[in-house]
């Protein structure tokens, strides 16, 4: 510790005893009388420059990061203007060509933001330009080809758009990361670590520091079986560990240690939930398992309502309700407590594996049907009726909802193996991300939720930049709003 990272601190005497002899540190020959002042005087370092250069280092990186942010809105901006420009251009030009592009339907949905009125002011609202649409001379005095109200739209003032990179900020290479659609094998714990299922082994990755660790391989064990699903705990302080031949391994990362072998199934265990110190399984031998790892006995209860494979568990935030999809088409709710559905949803004409509560919505879940599905329905499980559904036209792998606002995204396989961001509930696509060359079958977001990372069979793990935090939303917010201002 230095004397600028203290301001109290003291600089120890050095010692007059060459003789080698030891002295207690509170004897009277060694302790040191310090007087204080009304005021401290630092100590300096001898290179003045250098301490300078260090103190103003950080002002200097802030102020990088602040120019980059700007760079980056400014060419997002450039980018809608120029999208917007080309699409009222082409629909002025050719207005009578069937064009789909989502630009005209945005600008047709959105208005542009009106003149700011000047507070406390004594003059006349300034005219707007809709006064003069009528105008019989409106288009005899025009200089522009384009009709008078494409030239509205591209003058009128908006709101900047939000940026969203296309491109991950970070690719990992994963090999032996299985192509299966019904398994689970990336999951982003409370910790700030990646926990990645290859081949017979768990691998953990730390997000902060890059440093992978290896925390267990089965084949030591048997050569035969290998890694089906992984699952942290809310804590961050153990992953359950599912395994192509049944049983559910708990182990303790801090200690690189396994603490206890769940058995039970007699098949591949896909899919696995945590509900605080319960963790459920869903296996190939369609029952899920209820098990709380701080008793001996191994199991609490099962569920017993699928037909086939359970590919997918989620508990809701309230650790109330567990939702299933299996390969036999059926999403399932079941409270806790009770080895009985209470709702059976049916409208899924594939397999459900994609699987999401809301954080926003209590009783609301998203789900994904497969490749002869394709759609993304919406459910009130506290009334049992069904809200919404969206045609994907691709397979739906995953979904993943936002912490900071009410925002989805959504993985894909077949054919476009693509991410996609949505708007909910209007599902308007705010972002189409596309990296990966086959299947994106995994997907866990970050613990700050931010941020994402996605697995496909092209053995990559990408990371993407997709969900906002609010911050920016938060420092547009005027004083005068009084809505934003009631919490």
């Amino acid at each position: 510790m230095s004397s600028l990272d203290n301001p109290f601190y003291v600089p120890p005497q050095s010692s007059s005893n060459t003789s080698g002899d030891f002295t207690l540190p509170n004897s009277p020959r060694q302790r040191t009388i310090v007087e204080y002042a009304d005021r401290y005087i630092p100590i300096r370092t001898g290179d003045p420059v250098a301490e300078y250069q260090r103190l103003i280092a950080p002002r200097a990186s802030n102020e990088k990061k602040r120019k980059i942010a700007s760079l980056i809105e400014d060419e997002a901006q450039q980018e809608e203007d120029d999208r917007i420009y080309r699409a009222v251009l082409e629909s002025s030009m050719f207005p009578l060509r069937d064009t789909s592009d989502d630009i005209i339907r945005r600008i047709n949905q959105s208005q542009p933001l009106s003149p700011s009125s000047n507070l406390l002011s004594f003059r006349s609202p300034r005219r707007k330009h809709t006064v003069f649409v009528d105008s019989p001379y409106r288009e005899a005095y025009s200089t522009s080809p384009l009709p008078y109200e494409a030239q509205i739209i591209l003058t009128s003032p908006r709101k900047p758009p939000r940026y969203i990179s296309k491109f991950p900020y970070k690719v990992l290479d994963a090999p032996d990361l299985q192509d299966d659609f019904y398994l689970n094998l990336v999951d982003w714990s409370s910790n700030n670590i990646l926990g990645v299922g290859l081949g017979p082994c768990v691998y953990l990755w730390n997000a902060v520091t890059s440093k992978v660790v290896k925390l267990c391989d089965l084949a030591t064990t048997d050569n035969t079986d290998s890694v089906t699903s992984v699952s942290w705990m809310a804590s961050g302080t153990h992953i359950a560990v599912g395994t192509n031949l049944g049983p559910v391994e708990i182990w303790d990362v801090e200690r690189t240690k396994k603490i206890r072998k769940l058995k039970g199934h007699t098949s591949r265990v896909g899919a696995i939930a945590w509900n605080g110190c319960t963790v459920s399984s869903g296996s190939r031998d369609r029952l899920i398992y209820n098990r709380d790892v701080r008793v001996k006995d191994d199991c609490i209860s099962i569920l017993n309502g699928h037909k086939q494979e359970v590919c997918g568990l989620r508990w809701n935030p309230e650790g109330t309700q567990l939702a299933s999809g299996g390969n036999d088409n059926r999403l399932m709710v079941w409270e806790r407590g009770n080895t009985a559905p209470v709702h059976k949803f049916l409208q899924h004409a594939a397999a459900v594996k994609a699987i999401a509560w809301s954080p926003h919505s209590h009783g609301l879940l998203a789900s994904g049907g497969g490749s002869q599905d394709k759609h993304i329905r919406f459910w009130n499980t506290l009334t049992g009726d069904v809200l919404e559904s969206y045609d994907t036209e691709s397979q739906v792998c995953n979904l993943a909802w936002s912490k900071h606002a009410n925002e989805l995204v959504s993985t894909h396989g077949y054919s476009q193996n693509q991410v996609i961001l949505w708007s909910y509930p209007s599902m308007e696509q705010l972002a189409v991300l596309k990296g990966h060359t086959l299947r994106v079958l995994y997907l866990s977001v970050s613990p700050d939720g931010q941020n994402i990372v996605t697995g496909a069979g092209d053995e990559t793990l990408r990371f993407w930049n997709v969900f906002n935090n609010g911050k920016r939303e938060r420092k547009r917010e005027s004083v005068f709003d009084v809505k934003a201002q009631i919490r």
